[in-house]
């Protein structure tokens, strides 16, 4: 269990002054989720298996992409929605890291997390926003995870659902003697219409590595990002806070890092679509594209007591 200071109380009852948001734990097991509601209709949910937020609606529409084939009773990562990437990005080094011995994107993604109870504003006719809390250490990961990464660790994550946005922020804590690395990724999935009408922008001028093009590395040279094929990019360190998909023209998402300096653009396109088997329908890329922020251009280190926080706020703009 995660140990944290003034933590959030557990479900309770609205005051009576206004209507508060509505928060229930559905499922039992690994298919468990919690599901939150704002008065006004916004809603999020959460699996407890990897923390991974499956739904985001807003505007009485759906803002992320969930594949039909995705796994939501804990026999793997979830396929869509904000999958959480630690202590790893992509594979892991061959050899000679702690987290080598980890498969592809760490094990926060495919852990239990535990619930830790929601908060809301102190105005008690504040009804705007909630914020559900989830939990995850070293001493409540698998066998297999605990020995693949023997060093120990807390994690809060804080997903706060508001009328227009959706924050998600992580808090990692090293609670060992030894000091460690790490990585970390939301891997959003957004929904849009239509892929060829969606441009991408705020990168310009920023280095990527293109892993279509052998990891090579190139300059962002264009305002704007139009996807035609497989893209597969990792940004850093970009600058500016904000980075904006525009479809048909017109803003729909604004995504502002918080402390991470790192995004990933990423679309599998046809062949890639087609090959990976929870992914579906085949023709989902259409309807997708992933923008995800972190830190992932290198290694954060964390020394005894020491804690890094970083996150993200999703802004539907519609």
């Amino acid at each position: 269990m995660v140990d944290r200071a003034n933590r959030p109380s557990a479900l309770n009852a609205p005051s009576a002054a206004a209507p508060g948001a509505q928060v229930d734990i559905t499922g039992s097991g690994a298919s468990s989720k919690v599901i939150a509601t704002l008065p006004s209709g916004e809603s999020v949910e959460v699996l407890l298996f990897g923390a991974t937020v499956i739904s985001w609606k807003s505007g009485g529409g759906e803002n992320l992409w969930l594949s039909e084939k995705a796994a939501l009773d804990g026999s793997k990562a979830v396929r869509g929605g904000v999958p959480v990437v630690f202590p790893v990005f992509g594979p892991p080094p061959k050899e000679g890291h702690a987290t080598s011995k980890l498969p592809q994107h760490g094990f926060a993604r495919t852990s239990r997390w535990e619930f830790l109870g929601k908060s809301t504003s102190e105005d008690a006719l504040d009804t705007s926003s909630v914020k559900l809390d989830f939990g995850l250490s070293s001493s409540s990961l698998s066998e297999d995870a605990r020995s693949q990464w023997p060093l120990d660790f807390g994690l809060i994550y804080s997903v706060t659902l508001s009328k227009d946005s959706l924050q998600t922020v992580i808090n990692v804590r090293n609670e060992g003697e030894t000091s460690f690395e790490f990585q970390f990724l939301l891997h959003t999935y957004l929904r849009i219409k239509d892929i060829t009408k969606v441009e991408i922008t705020g990168l310009l001028g920023v280095d990527y590595i293109d892993k279509v093009l052998n990891a090579t590395t190139h300059k962002q040279s264009e305002p704007s990002i139009k996807i035609s094929g497989e893209v597969d990019r990792v940004y850093g360190p970009i600058p500016q806070d904000t980075t904006t998909v525009v479809e048909d023209g017109k803003p729909r998402f604004d995504v502002v890092r918080d402390n991470l300096q790192d995004t990933t653009i990423w679309n599998p396109w046809t062949e890639k679509a087609k090959a990976m088997g929870d992914f579906a329908p085949d023709s989902g890329f259409k309807e997708m594209v992933c923008v995800e922020v972190g830190a992932v251009n290198g290694w954060q280190k964390l020394d005894k007591g020491e804690v890094f926080e970083g996150g993200q706020t999703m802004k539907s703009l519609l």
